[in-house]
């Protein structure tokens, strides 16, 4: 078989990737390589093959076991080699299990299926396999990383964003919640759609034509065939199986994909040298620049936001693979070749954001600085719902203007409110609420807004808690 140079392979996936992610592509290999298609081709013709035998009450154990056994034995080369002479995959494959099944059994091969009754089962069974082997424990694994930097960091103040500009303190662990909350309900769904992956053994247009005339209920065929393949017959099959089945997770992928590309965003915001709230590890020996020694840049998580723009797009021609004219065409036989990519590039993209994860720190000291840094504008808000509370028309516009003088006359918002009637007001509505214990400590509230971010860590905590536990129950999670 023909050797090639790595470097001369065209796609980076093949080179770049299958050095730096060897583990996590030699993984995904065993499922979407070519050679893993050819041999969930083989397995498939196997599984018919044991159908048709156990149907026929003509499967022995050691027959079953020697059936098997054939799976290992078929290289893609000796396909390809045939698929020249033949021009046709399937037929390729076809004519090369005749050669290595018992003779008296050979005529059973590929008997009664289309081509696609194959090639749509035995990839419903990769991208199964998949899923379950590759796609989800990483999927889960980031899911508890995030979960344990939301509980360390459950109760870190730090100033909530909207707009990009200071709005109410929060902590750094419920900013981080949002995303355990986001991926938990995707990776929920991608457990649950990988698990519902159809097969087919309907034939040509998908009304059992030729199975009809073999058995009297070719759908118990069907059902055997695709059982042990561990899948379930799609509902409705032209020569094809229902599209949406695929389509349903793949897109269930790429939402999974933009919520970790946004966390991506939110990672690379907060390493900012003026914000310079979280930053990623940054080995002894790391360059972050060719011409400035001092650059730590964040290029994890930019590598990651990289990753989805060059895969998302790709979701369009998920869709567009959902059209066949009729009960079958072939404009989706090159496109879907190319999921294989979109699913590595995910891991690729969800891998990377494990190790940022894992080496992410925290600058407490920088996070309570940017907090406090508006002078304690912050708890305008505060202040504004404590005199609306207490019976205060106008409540709003005054605390706006009075924020406009903390600005200009470049003071604290607690000194600027205490020097107003309304402070007292406000002063005792915080005693009536029992957020304070005497009046005294109303202005200490306003100046320290480290000490008020409402439910932030109650609920980060709950959050964590619950989406912790539904990872670590993995298939035995009862809302599949």
């Amino acid at each position: 078989m023909e050797t090639r140079i790595i470097f001369n392979n065209i796609s980076p996936i093949d080179h770049r990737y299958s050095i730096s992610e060897s583990d996590l592509f030699n993984k995904l290999s065993l499922w979407l390589s070519e050679t893993a298609s050819i041999n969930a081709c083989v397995k498939a013709e196997i599984a018919l093959l044991i159908a048709h035998l156990e149907i026929r009450k003509s499967l022995t154990p050691s027959l079953r076991e020697k059936l098997e056994n054939i799976t290992a034995s078929v290289s893609a080369q000796e396909v390809y080699e045939e698929e020249e002479k033949t021009q046709h995959h399937i037929r390729a494959l076809v004519n090369v299990l005749n050669k290595k099944v018992p003779s008296e059994i050979a005529h059973l091969v590929h008997l009664g299926a289309t081509s696609v009754d194959i090639l749509d089962t035995a990839f419903s069974f990769r991208i199964k396999g998949a899923s379950k082997e590759i796609v989800i424990p990483l999927l889960q694994k980031l899911e508890i990383l995030l979960c344990d930097f939301v509980d360390k960091e459950a109760e870190t103040p730090q100033v909530g964003r909207t707009h990009g500009q200071h709005a109410v303190p929060i902590t750094l662990g419920f900013a981080f919640a949002e995303y355990v909350s986001r991926l938990g309900k995707s990776i929920i769904e991608i457990m649950r759609l990988s698990c519902n992956l159809k097969g087919k053994l309907s034939g040509a247009v998908g009304a059992y034509n030729a199975t009809s005339l073999m058995f009297s209920d070719p759908e118990k065929l069907e059902k055997l065939y695709l059982n042990e393949l561990g899948l379930e017959p799609s509902e409705y099959s032209t020569q094809l199986v229902e599209p949406e089945y695929l389509l349903r997770l793949l897109l269930e992928y790429n939402i999974a994909f933009g919520i970790i590309a946004n966390l991506a965003d939110d990672l690379r915001n907060l390493q900012r040298s003026e914000i310079g709230e979280v930053r990623e590890k940054f080995s002894e020996n790391q360059v972050g620049s060719s011409t400035m020694p001092h650059k730590r840049n964040p290029w994890n998580s930019e590598h990651v936001k990289s990753l989805w723009k060059a895969f998302m797009p790709r979701v369009t021609t998920f869709f567009m693979d959902q059209i066949s004219e009729h009960q079958r065409d072939l404009t989706n036989s090159a496109s879907q070749r190319f999921i294989a990519d979109y699913i590595t590039g995910f891991c690729l993209a969800v891998n990377r954001m494990i190790s940022i994860i894992e080496g992410l720190g925290a600058d407490r000291k920088r996070l309570l600085t940017n907090l406090k840094s508006g002078e304690g504008a912050v708890m305008a808000e505060n202040a504004y719902i404590l005199l609306a509370e207490s019976g205060v028309s106008g409540a709003h516009e005054i605390i706006r203007k009075l924020t406009l003088k903390c600005e200009n006359e470049n003071i604290s918002f607690a000194k600027a409110l205490s020097e107003e009637s309304i402070f007292n007001v406000i002063a005792e509505k915080l005693l009536e609420l029992k957020i304070i214990n005497k009046k005294e400590d109303a202005f200490s509230f306003f100046e320290y807004p480290e000490k008020y971010s409402g439910l932030s860590a109650k609920k980060a905590k709950a959050i964590s808690l619950k989406y912790r536990k539904i990872m670590e129950e993995g298939e035995n999670y009862t809302q599949y």
